[in-house]
């Protein structure tokens, strides 16, 4: 039998992200976040590529990139609601780790894997903040995807994207559990 681990099951079993506007002070120090980035840097990456990196977005900066919020969005289109929801989201925020996506040539492995990688490790952040005992959210939003607010507020270089919008702080109103997946409808079993 192999060493079971109950307690990091359980953990996973009655995870819950909190949501980012419910997140306040205090934040995880640098030495704080550190052990958290490491734990996210573990995840799987087949070929060890490391494709992707991680951008600290503290309090100056995301009030940086709220400012230049609705100049990206009348350019792009969005309504004044859209620009203000997507503004709040960096003016509430006090920590926000951006998860980047920056895959690497590779003739073994394709772009998706290193996309789906990436994936991984915004969840193994959100999850070590969460272990940790801070509250975390992932989000994303449109901004980030508009390349113009991507390159020049983020720095993103040429193929790169983000692929998460960790939210980390602390934990200022309980959330309620949410509905789960039914198994029953989303798990087929392939016996022979």
């Amino acid at each position: 039998m192999p060493e079971a681990n109950p307690a990091a099951l359980e953990f996973l079993l009655s995870r819950r992200s909190r949501p980012a506007k419910t997140l306040g002070l205090p934040v995880p120090r640098r030495e704080e976040l550190l052990p958290l980035l490491t734990a996210a840097a573990r995840s799987p990456d087949h070929g060890k590529l490391e494709p992707w990196r991680f951008i600290v977005l503290e309090r100056p900066a995301l009030e940086r990139l709220a400012s230049r919020v609705p100049e990206v969005g009348e350019a792009a289109g969005r309504s004044l609601e859209d620009i203000a929801k997507q503004r709040s989201q960096y003016d509430g925020a006090h920590l926000v780790v951006a998860v980047v996506s920056s895959p690497k040539p590779s003739p073994k492995i394709p772009k998706i894997e290193q996309l789906l990688s990436a994936g991984a490790v915004c969840l193994a952040l959100l999850n070590a903040a969460l272990a940790a005992g801070w509250g975390a959210n992932w989000l994303t939003g449109w901004a980030v995807h508009e390349r113009r607010f991507a390159e020049r507020e983020l720095g993103l270089a040429e193929g790169e994207q983000v692929a998460g919008l960790i939210h980390i702080g602390t934990e200022t109103a309980a959330p309620p559990e949410r509905p789960r997946p039914d198994l029953g409808s989303i798990v087929s079993w392939i016996t022979a």
